[in-house]
């Protein structure tokens, strides 16, 4: 319990986004990758190498505010305000096929790593 505390109550700077957003990625395409050959392994695959539930994945950083240092330095690793609240970065495993799946995959995975630092940060999703 006392190492999850110091877990959540940790504080990142500016100058830490960088590398943890290349962590993040990272996290995110090994996720994407994993899961394509797990369900190509599981079901034969088809002829698109995915599932084919089409749909969009993101990231929310619900409480990160683009005027402070922090949030700037979010919005350059590839973060944008949110039409809600907060900044959201679409797609984070870069995915480029159509799978709702994969993109929820890889924007889970990135969100974890965020949380992992003490960033509130959720995986968000809609269906095209």
């Amino acid at each position: 319990m006392e190492a999850r505390k110091q877990m959540i109550g940790q504080t990142i700077t500016p100058e830490m986004v960088s590398n943890i957003n290349t962590e993040a990625k990272m996290a995110a395409k090994t996720a994407v990758a994993n899961f394509l050959n797990d369900w190509n392994t599981k079901t034969g695959g088809n002829e698109y190498g995915e599932p084919m539930y089409c749909g969009f994945a993101w990231v929310e950083l619900p409480d990160m505010k683009l005027s402070t240092k922090l949030g700037k330095a979010f919005e350059s690793v590839g973060f944008k305000k949110s039409w809600s609240r907060g900044l959201t970065m679409w797609d984070p495993a870069e995915h480029r096929g159509q799978s709702m799946d994969c993109k929820e995959v890889g924007a889970q995975a990135y969100a974890e790593v965020l949380r992992k630092y003490g960033v509130k940060a959720y995986m968000g999703s809609r269906a095209d």
